[in-house]
């Protein structure tokens, strides 16, 4: 009977772990780490851009 007692206390912690792990792992699936790589190119490609839009204020106001 003890060991009854046990095993129903432990599925709702074992059903409550379970949920934790599933939404940590969804989570995480839905933000993906963005590569190194990938962030320099893009950072210099708003370099480039930001210097594009620079030129062309400075052209308009002429």
């Amino acid at each position: 009977m003890a060991q009854e007692m046990t095993e129903e206390k432990s599925k709702p912690a074992l059903r409550r772990d379970i949920d934790e792990n599933l939404k940590r792992v969804y989570e995480s699936a839905l933000e993906p780490e963005i590569p190194d790589r990938f962030k320099a190119l893009l950072a210099q490609l708003k370099a480039q851009q930001d210097g594009a839009q620079q030129n062309a204020v400075k052209e308009d106001s002429q």
